[in-house]
C-alpha cells in the first residue's frame, strides 16, 4: 500500500460517518462536486481582490483562500465516497467531476498568477504559475487519453491531490508569514514536477505501446 492509499484510509474513516448523513437527507454527488468547485472560485476571487494590495498588509487574505482551496478538496474526495456509499454511480457524473477538477484548479492557479503577476517584483513568479496551469492540465490529459486507448496511466509525481496539498498549505503559510515565498515555490515545485509527470506519462504510454 502505497501513501496516498494509507493517508485515503485514514480520511475515509473521518468522513464516511458524515457521508452516511449526506446520504440520510438525500444530498447528492453532483452538489457535492458543484460545491467544491464554487468554493475554488471564491478562493481565486480572493485572490484577485488581495492582489489591490500592494504592500502584503492584507497577506491573511491569502490564508484564507489557502484554507478554502483545503477545505474544497475535502469535497473532492466526498463526491466519489457518497457515490459509491450512496449508490449513485453514473457516467455523467463520473465526467461532472473530472470536468469541475480541471476547472477548479486552474481558477485557483488562475487567482495566484494574477495575484503574483500584479506585485512588479514578483511577475517572473507569475509566469511560472502559468507553467503549473499547463502542467496541471497536462497531467490529466495524458491520463485521459491513455485511458481512451485502454492503457493504465497512473504513473508520475505530482498528481491532483498533492497539487491541491502543495497549494492550499503554501498559501496558508505565505498568509502567517508574509512571504511569497511560500507561495512562489509550491509554484515552482508544481511547474517542474506537474509538467514532468506529462512526460513520464507519455514515455510510460510509449512503453506499453511497443510492449
Amino acid at each position: 500500500m502505497n501513501y496516498r492509499d494509507f493517508l485515503q484510509k485514514i480520511i475515509y474513516v473521518l468522513i464516511n460517518p458524515l457521508i452516511k448523513g449526506m446520504i440520510k437527507v438525500g444530498i447528492t454527488p453532483n452538489f457535492i462536486t458543484t460545491t467544491g468547485f464554487i468554493l475554488n472560485v471564491v478562493a481565486s476571487l480572493i485572490f484577485i481582490y488581495a492582489s489591490e494590495d500592494k504592500t502584503m498588509s492584507d497577506s491573511w487574505l491569502i490564508g484564507c483562500a489557502g484554507a478554502v482551496i483545503l477545505f474544497a478538496g475535502l469535497f473532492d474526495m466526498m463526491d466519489g465516497r457518497l457515490a459509491r456509499m450512496g449508490g449513485m454511480q453514473s457516467k455523467f457524473g463520473a465526467l461532472l467531476d473530472s470536468t469541475l477538477d480541471r476547472y477548479s484548479e486552474l481558477f485557483t492557479l488562475f487567482g495566484i498568477a494574477i495575484y503574483l503577476l500584479r506585485n512588479e517584483p514578483w511577475v517572473w513568479s507569475g509566469v511560472i504559475t502559468f507553467f503549473a496551469m499547463v502542467g496541471s492540465v497536462m497531467v490529466s490529459y495524458v491520463r485521459a487519453r491513455a485511458e481512451g486507448l485502454d492503457i493504465e496511466c497512473k504513473v508520475g509525481l505530482m498528481q491532483r491531490p498533492e497539487r491541491v496539498v502543495v497549494t492550499s498549505l503554501g498559501a496558508i503559510v505565505c498568509g502567517f508569514t508574509e512571504s511569497l515565498w511560500a507561495l512562489v515555490v509550491p509554484m515552482i515545485i508544481i511547474a517542474v514536477l506537474a509538467n514532468l509527470t506529462a512526460f513520464w506519462r507519455i514515455a510510460h504510454c510509449y512503453k506499453v505501446m511497443k510492449g
